[in-house]
């Protein structure tokens, strides 16, 4: 039992910068606008936290748990917004095709998160190729619950864990709801199946594009915030980041689109992940094993485009820039 639960206990922390990452793609794409950038603004965001942790943690004569906490998070949320409003302008004002914007915004993010990451680490002079982040870190990972540590490891399953991954819970729920019972999300969902109809209709199809595509980014940043500062222990390495982000975009498929279903799909891809480590298999079938979240997510994209439910199927101006002269 001690086993499962440390299981499912791993499976949450590799899920939950899995779930900030789908969260916000998902709102992303219900304005219409389909970002690929979004692995570059996890990077982004994961960095910019870094740099404000580091200079911080330097800084200081003695680390504060608020602001150690405060500091990198809003540095984050700053990072990525402002490569969220870049994909904006391009995309959104300047018409620019989505998927190459998001591709370029990708391979942008990757290369400001290792140049600066290597910066800080050749600050330090240090002969370890990583930034370590321990005192911030610790700021993260303290158990909201202080009864946690007292408890079976059934308990520690739900309770033994840091603020944000409550955080990325209460955001996914939330949006869910503003998606579904608000005459925002009402209008959102109106842009991005016929952005014609409802500018027609009085909707500011920019703004909403806008905002729902600078609050998307910046929530996946806070995706790239956590891994380092809770999952990683506070640790940035160069290339670290592995393939998160573009396993977000899968579980956006993956959730059709609804992001209460993106929960348990991101602690499962979470547990996919992983799941090598747990089983007995020879070297060469791991790869195979490292795939299966992605095959899962072809199968799930085969199936609800055979039984072709609207609710089920993408908004139906994704990718496609609105012209407004064209009405």
């Amino acid at each position: 039992m001690d086993a499962i639960a440390q299981f499912i206990s791993r499976a949450i922390l590799q899920g939950t910068p899995l779930l900030y990452g789908a969260t916000g793609e998902i709102i992303t794409e219900k304005s219409g606008n389909l970002n690929l950038g979004i692995p570059g603004i996890m990077y982004i965001g994961a960095i910019s936290g870094v740099i404000g942790g580091f200079f911080y943690q330097n800084g200081a004569d003695r680390v504060e748990p608020f602001l150690a906490v405060l500091i990198p998070l809003l540095c984050c949320m700053f990072g990525s917004i402002v490569t969220s409003l870049l994909y904006c302008f391009l995309t959104i004002t300047l018409k620019a095709n989505q998927n190459v914007t998001g591709l370029a915004i990708t391979t942008f993010g990757v290369g400001f998160g290792n140049f600066f990451g290597g910066s800080l680490i050749k600050i330090l002079k240090s002969d370890v190729p990583y930034l370590s982040l321990v005192k911030i870190a610790q700021a993260y990972k303290t158990p909201i619950f202080p009864f946690a540590e007292d408890m079976s490891s059934i308990g520690k399953m739900f309770f033994s864990y840091g603020f944000m991954v409550y955080f990325a819970v209460i955001i996914a729920v939330v949006s869910g709801f503003v998606l579904k019972k608000t005459k925002a999300g009402l209008h959102l969902r109106a842009v991005g199946e016929n952005p014609a109809t409802a500018d027609a209709a009085g909707i500011n199809v920019t703004l909403y594009k806008y905002l729902a595509t600078t609050v998307g980014g910046m929530i996946a940043g806070l995706g790239g915030l956590f891994y380092i500062m809770d999952y990683s222990n506070g640790i940035w390495s160069n290339n670290g980041f592995g393939d998160r982000g573009w396993l977000a975009i899968a579980i956006v498929i993956f959730s059709i689109w609804k992001p209460s279903m993106s929960i348990l799909s991101s602690y499962l891809f979470g547990a996919l992940y992983i799941l090598f480590n747990y089983i007995n298999v020879p070297m060469t079938y791991i790869p195979l094993i490292q795939m299966l979240p992605y095959a899962v997510t072809i199968i799930v994209l085969i199936a609800t485009s055979v039984r072709k439910k609207r609710e089920n199927q993408p908004p139906a101006s994704l990718g496609l820039s609105y012209f407004r002269e064209e009405r």
